[in-house]
């Protein structure tokens, strides 16, 4: 029989459609085609397509949007919220609305267009760790903005119009709703139990063993209890921490270690399936807010960053848009106990 169940994060139902069961295997598809490297705007020779770097790792000996580089961060040319202008905030009758202030950015990850993560070497991994942190930590200082989200999409039905390795950011002047939710029930489970919910739920997990994936010395990846699609995955901080960009080389080394390990296993078994993955961190807690002194007060005891993995094996419809309910035809236990024999 098919079972509800409960997200105590989301704070929503989703439905682990057993009868429908389909097993690991049933998810293979064709492997991701690639572009041809000659029309890639993101490969050597080619930096002129692009907008200027805004950083980028390189020999010294080599000038700014010219080859040579080993990963460049630029504007995203067709951006969702551009740095210039301020706020406005204002009303409209019912409706609030501002400009449409903030940042988005382009990671390109690495000079080989037909690299993945999963199979690169773990110093460039790690390098691409190292730059999410540095770029949250350059755009936390606009008091402009309220949250930044790193994410990346992979593969054409993950969202991305482009197969050059990449990932994006964006900067926002209000905290995303999902964010919200995620840190209300946060709050509210530290305020009546003084104990962060993440850590709660990691001890769990580790305890039942069953929805387990991974475990490094520092970092701990799970399916999780009310998993939305097959071979969804958490990946978290053993150690708690409420914000992605404080961690030191050693925790980037082995977060990096854990990431290239989740999305090797999700390559190997799934035949390099689409994927999306978002890095749900820290608000910009730095950001004064006037008749609001005690919003983030509890923000370093209940809030735990953790990275949302999502291979895209399954669609959206309307029973999902008509009630927020997701439909899963493979319960996390059985797609954690696939991925941990990779």
């Amino acid at each position: 029989m098919s079972e509800l169940r409960h997200d105590p994060i989301q704070k929503r139902w989703v439905i682990i459609a057993v009868e429908r069961g389909r097993r690991p295997s049933d998810f293979k598809k064709q492997p991701i085609a690639t572009r041809q490297v000659r029309t890639c705007p993101f490969c050597y020779g080619n930096e002129d397509k692009t907008p200027p770097e805004i950083f980028a790792i390189r020999p010294s000996n080599t000038k700014p949007n010219t080859p040579g580089w080993k990963l460049r961060v630029i504007p995203n040319k067709f951006p969702a919220l551009k740095v210039e202008g301020e706020l406005n905030r204002r009303g409209l009758g019912l409706y609030d609305l501002m400009d449409g202030v903030g940042a988005h950015e382009v990671i390109i990850e690495t000079p080989n267009h037909g690299a993945h993560i999963g199979e690169m070497e773990l110093d460039d991994v790690i390098m691409i760790a190292k730059v999410y942190r540095d770029r949250i930590n350059d755009l936390y200082k606009d008091q402009r903005l309220r949250y930044a989200l790193i994410f990346k999409n992979y593969g054409e039905t993950a969202g991305a119009s482009l197969s050059h390795p990449h990932s994006q950011l964006i900067a926002t002047p209000i905290t995303p709703r999902t964010v919200a939710t995620e840190l209300d029930s946060a709050r509210e489970h530290y305020l009546s139990k003084e104990r962060c919910l993440f850590c709660d739920i990691m001890h769990q997990e580790k305890a039942l063993g069953e929805r387990v994936v991974l475990e490094t010395e520092k970092f701990f990846a799970y399916c999780p209890f009310a998993s939305r699609f097959p071979f969804e995955i958490t990946l978290m901080p053993k150690k708690h921490s409420h914000d992605y960009s404080l961690m030191n080389d050693d925790e980037i080394k082995d977060f990096a270690l854990a990431l290239k390990t989740v999305l090797h296993k999700l390559r190997i078994s799934l035949n390099d399936p689409p994927y999306n993955f978002v890095l749900h961190t820290s608000p910009n807690y730095h950001v004064k807010r006037p008749g609001k002194a005690n919003y983030w007060s509890t923000l370093p005891y209940d809030w735990h960053w953790h990275l949302e993995i999502t291979p895209r094996m399954t669609k959206i419809a309307g029973f999902e848009w008509g009630t927020g309910f997701y439909i899963n035809p493979t319960p996390p236990e059985l797609a954690a106990e696939f991925l941990r024999q990779v």
